[in-house]
């Protein structure tokens, strides 16, 4: 039961621990929200009732879009205990098997979504580390030079560790993070009690008021307001590690109180001092306690750049397990976790984007601008995602479901709308690395699907095929062969290599066929099916999830159960190695430059060797050419 001790205590642990990868990325959000709400570029007079109005919309921004939407509603939408958008559009996509026209629709929000989660990926990073170094210009401009240099160190070092593993650190993010919260809700105690009139900023009138009474200026601060939300994905992305108790118990015990009463503290130094809008969240804090707090602040946002780089190989590898990303080099950093995974391709490109991004736009407020896009794309991909899981995985009301969809559609494109007025002052760059990686992703799966009809195509029925074999039987061998085949009725192509070099067959023979579905997990007593071919052949079907790790041999213990026991010295693995020309006009294609663009992919994509856990002295690969 819940009551015992030791249940108690991993509780607590998972709550401290979330504190640190979960809220790492909204709770830096103070840093720059507060500033950039009120950035007289709007064109909004910095007076008692604007101060009011700006600070009521970030609180019920908050309260709706993080507190309402995404801990109490999003989160329910579990796919086995698993979050974030490739989960989400797994559980749609598997709730919508009936609905043909919808499933199209859900892929390509997915996608979208997606490819948009990687554009936050690089300014999460960038903008949470340089706004908290910016905090040694506040008392003087000596440091103005080397704050971009600083905030470029700091971040090279991160991502330097990342090989390491966030386990090494892991025990540290929490405390820290705790830290950073209580002094978030210190100074804005401290705030309010110099002038609690801005607790009038609780009615949410003076947040209409605000965002009404100012003509095309209110639409623009939207754009500017959602930064206080940003980081309000990690809640769902991250709840597979956590679970939703201890996400849930965190914010409504901690982040949230810290969060508000701290952007209330700011709200409050504006109205005594409308001057400290240069930086009203360092400002709030007394002299001695601004270079301590510039520390603890860059300690947090490295925590919050980790979770979203986390999260970043996260969702890469589910992409890759779904299909829509080509293998790659996936390292599990701890044998105990398994989301614990380090990509070293990933590591290295989001760095050089990072600090591309860093040293080009060179201020946080810059970098704002383009913050935006991405983040609300995602939210709204999510609420649309949402809807399909709400109706007919839940099964609730039609139109139950579409007023709540509609309400919080309402709210997302609003703000998507206002940060797209941003494109042309950096939300271009979250755009262009969507839009990349849309491409990337949409030509992996559509040449993989046409691969597999090419090989569909000339490949020859397996069961016909071993009838007429074992007519005039081929010279057995000793051992077991095991043929990896995507078509479980298809004869392999390193099958018919194999006998029309070698002129054998081994006494066993194994025809294997792995599938990723789209369910986070498949458990052991389900994850091989075994049926005899006879003359010594068998058909394996094995099944793992898209967060399992595709472990062939340990899976292949588990056919002892069915009858079927390897002896991995005895064994040998025949994988077929596809070398791919790109052709023109080849119907049923796609563009020439697609078509290279996938063939490039496919070169350089790991080896399935690695990627299945298979000994490498145990292979041997066949390769043929196929036009596409």
């Amino acid at each position: 039961m819940d009551t015992h001790p030791s249940s108690k205590q991993t509780k607590a642990a998972l709550t401290i621990a979330a504190l640190g990868v979960v809220y790492g990325d909204i709770g830096t959000s103070p840093l720059y929200a507060v500033k950039e709400t009120f950035n007289p570029e709007h064109g909004i007079a910095l007076e008692t009732a604007t101060i009011l109005g700006g600070i009521s919309a970030i609180f019920w921004a908050i309260m709706i879009v993080v507190s309402l939407k995404y801990v109490m509603l999003i989160m329910r939408a579990d796919n086995k205990g698993e979050g974030g958008i490739m989960a989400l559009l797994a559980l749609a996509h598997s709730a919508t098997r009936e609905l043909p026209r919808h499933r199209i629709f859900i892929v390509m929000a997915g996608i979208v979504g997606a490819a948009l989660f990687y554009g936050d990926a690089v300014l999460t990073p960038a903008i949470s580390v340089l706004s908290a170094v910016e905090g040694l210009e506040v008392k003087t401009t000596a440091f103005k030079p080397y704050v971009v240099p600083i905030a470029v160190v700091v971040l090279i070092l991160l991502f330097v560790f990342q090989r390491r593993g966030t386990a090494v650190v892991g025990a540290l993010f929490g405390p820290v993070c705790a830290l950073w919260f209580l002094s978030l809700a210190a100074v804005g105690v401290y705030g309010i009690i110099q002038e609690p009139e801005i607790l009038r900023a609780l009615n949410p009138a003076h947040a209409f008021a605000f965002l009404t009474q100012h003509g095309f200026a209110s639409f623009v601060v939207l754009g500017a307001v959602l930064l206080a939300f940003t980081g309000a994905e990690a809640l769902y992305a991250d709840m597979g590690h956590f679970g939703k108790d201890p996400i849930r118990f965190a914010w409504f015990s901690l982040v949230l109180p810290a969060l508000a009463l701290n952007y209330l503290g700011q709200g409050a130094l504006l109205m005594r001092h409308p001057e400290a809008i240069r930086n009203p969240f360092y400002l709030s804090f007394p002299d001695w306690a601004l270079y301590p707090m510039v520390g603890l602040a860059t300690a947090a946002t490295v925590i919050a750049a980790q979770a979203t780089i986390s999260a970043a190989y996260s969702i890469t590898k589910q992409a890759i397990q779904l299909g829509y990303l080509p293998r790659l080099n996936v390292v599990h950093t701890s044998a105990h976790s398994i989301g614990q995974v380090y990509l070293p391709a990933v590591n290295w490109i989001l760095l050089i984007i990072i600090v591309g991004a860093v040293v080009g736009f060179g201020s946080s407020t810059k970098l704002a601008s383009a913050y935006g896009v991405a983040v609300t794309g995602t939210m709204l991909v999510d609420t649309l995602l949402s809807y399909f899981v709400v109706r007919y995985v839940w099964r609730y009301n039609p139109l139950l479901c579409l007023l709540a969809t509609a309400s919080f559609l309402f709210v997302d494109i609003a703000f998507f709308s206002s940060s797209m007025l941003k494109v042309g002052e950096g939300g271009w760059f979250p755009l262009t690395i969507a839009a990349f990686v849309l491409v990337v992703m949409l030509t992996w799966r559509r040449g993989r699907a046409i691969l597999m009809e090419r090989l569909k195509s000339s490949s020859i029925p397996l069961g016909a095929f071993l009838e007429s074999l074992f007519l005039d039987p081929p010279h057995r061998v000793h051992g077991t062969a095991i043929f990896m085949v995507a078509d479980t009725e298809a004869v392999p192509h390193a099958l018919l290599h194999n006998l029309s070099h070698n002129k054998v067959l081994h006494e066993r023979v194994v025809f294997l066929t792995v599938t990723i579905t789209d369910e986070p997990w498949v458990p052991f007593d389900e994850r091989v099916s075994v049926t005899p071919l006879g003359h010594g052949c068998w058909r394996v079907h094995m099944k793992f999830g898209f967060k399992n790790r595709p472990d062939v041999p340990q899976a292949l213990e588990l056919c002892r159960e069915h009858g079927l026991e390897f002896e991995m010295m005895a064994t040998s693995f025949f994988l077929s190695r596809e070398t791919l020309i790109p052709m023109a006009n080849v119907p049923g294609g796609m563009a020439v430059w697609r078509e290279r663009l996938f063939a490039t992919m496919s070169r350089n994509a790991s080896s399935a060797v690695d990627y299945f856990n298979i000994p490498s002295n145990r292979v041997i690969e066949l390769g043929t050419q196929i036009e596409i």
